[in-house]
């Protein structure tokens, strides 16, 4: 047998395994059905390409690097979350969901011109850095993005910690290109994060969904509730810039709230489709809810935000949510590397898919920045009735004072004081709460 007969029967070879790899988790009807439909004229005009390659490419190229272009090619093709991981690749996406990895703490996706930022992950390098969701990234260091995968735009990034790299951005918002010089670092999630609004009302911050989000999140509600003296009037469970992560971590955070309906459900074009529905125990007990979604709320987070509208037991506050509908498999194989591919969409309770559409608030809230102003040289003073001499007493009986005010249970943080300040979709979020709250005494 000549060398040309040997290519094309290893091509060949190979060709059929990928397709038996490829076909080992598939129902067996569709492994039939797909088997009858299989192009052998196409499988040799792949290796008659390859066989060029190999003896005209400028640069010698092994044959596992020829498979390994295809491999990415096919599915970078299909959309932009199906992906090829070689090991390394593989073992570092591994690491996403345990929350601590290295590099800059960022969700990203492929887009025409580079790569979107999905959102900054809280309180790492990317945000510290002013990075903002929706910006495009053009240039890795010196490397343009427009032609990388996800996965080689992460390898690019990651790094040891403690070094830098230059990240070129281009913001539509601000209609200008800049670069951001980022320290890389090991990347350390709190997944779920908590606080008081005001005596009685909840923040409820998910930044990402991983392993035991779910519970911690059901823990620290139950300690904000015993610090405010066992009453919960309202809560804010804010969603905003959280890229997704863990479906089953989504569908429990939603049940946390819910005492029936359904959650989430997946429609596939093979195997079987997925119905979640909630059980009964509501954490918060049927207090008022705001969650607030924005453009870097993504995937796992819009299961949340439309599992909670569709049931009417939240409030969507803030901006439209990104609208990455669909659902990725992650298929190992043999030699230890991987493929992620999009095997499904997800639609909310009422049947609406998200995808490229994302979820519209119930009241849109647009982020603004404030700032707040301070004349120390001259400091406002607040007169009122009670500071006039010989002001006559209400018959009311002694009123609160301000320093009893302050004792009541559950007081927010000085962080978190500070932040109200600031945030204005926060703001409307705990004033809504506390107009809920009053029209539930009064009603």
């Amino acid at each position: 047998m000549n060398i040309k007969a040997k290519r094309w029967m290893i091509s060949l070879g190979t060709c059929a395994a990928l397709t038996l790899a490829w076909f080992s988790w598939q129902p067996q009807a569709s492994i039939q059905q797909a088997y009858a439909a299989t192009d052998y004229n196409e499988m040799k005009k792949f290796s008659d390409v390859m066989n060029a390659v190999r003896r005209y490419y400028v640069e010698e190229k092994t044959d596992q690097e020829l498979f390994e272009g295809a491999l990415k090619g096919m599915l970078a093709d299909l959309d932009p979350h199906s992906s090829y991981m070689d090991k390394d690749m593989f073992g570092k996406m591994m690491e996403d969901t345990s929350g601590e990895f290295g590099g800059l703490g960022i969700e990203i996706s492929k887009a025409d011109g580079g790569i979107l930022v999905v959102s900054p992950i809280e309180d790492t390098p990317a945000e510290q850095a002013g990075m903002q969701a929706g910006d495009l990234i053009i240039k890795i260091g010196n490397v343009v993005a427009r032609d990388l995968s996800i996965m080689e735009s992460v390898k690019l990034m990651r790094g040891k910690p403690g070094t830098d790299i230059t990240i070129t951005v281009f913001r539509e918002t601000e209609a200008r290109t800049f670069n951001l010089d980022i320290t890389r670092a090991i990347i350390q999630v709190a997944s779920v994060k908590t606080d008081i609004l005001a005596p009685g009302y909840a923040y409820l911050r998910v930044t990402q969904f991983q392993e035991h989000s779910a519970e911690q999140l059901e823990e620290k509600l139950a300690a904000i509730r015993k610090q405010s003296g066992g009453k919960i009037y309202g809560a804010v469970l804010d969603l905003r810039n959280n890229p997704g992560g863990l479906l089953d971590q989504a569908i429990e955070i939603s049940d946390l709230f819910l005492n029936e309906g359904g959650i989430v459900s997946t429609k596939s074009r093979v195997g079987k489709n997925t119905q979640s529905n909630a059980s009964q125990g509501d954490k918060l007990q049927g207090a008022p809810l705001i969650v607030l979604i924005n453009g870097g709320s993504a995937s796992a987070s819009e299961i949340v935000a439309g599992a909670l509208q569709d049931n009417k037991r939240a409030i969507l506050m803030g901006t439209r949510s990104f609208g990455k509908g669909s659902v990725q498999r992650i298929i190992p194989l043999s030699d230890g590397s991987a493929f992620k591919l999009t095997t499904a969409l997800y639609y909310t309770p009422s049947g609406r898919s998200i995808q490229a559409t994302g979820i519209d608030p119930d009241v849109e809230v647009k982020a603004v920045r404030l700032k707040v102003e301070e004349n120390k040289d001259s400091p406002r003073i607040n007169v009122t009735e009670a500071n006039m001499k010989g002001h006559l007493a209400n018959g009311n009986g002694k009123s609160k004072t301000k320093k009893e005010e302050e004792t009541l249970p559950g007081q927010p943080s000085d962080k978190m004081v500070e932040r109200l300040t600031k945030d204005v979709q926060l703001q409307r979020a705990l004033d809504l709460l506390q107009g809920l709250h009053v029209l539930q005494k009064i009603s």
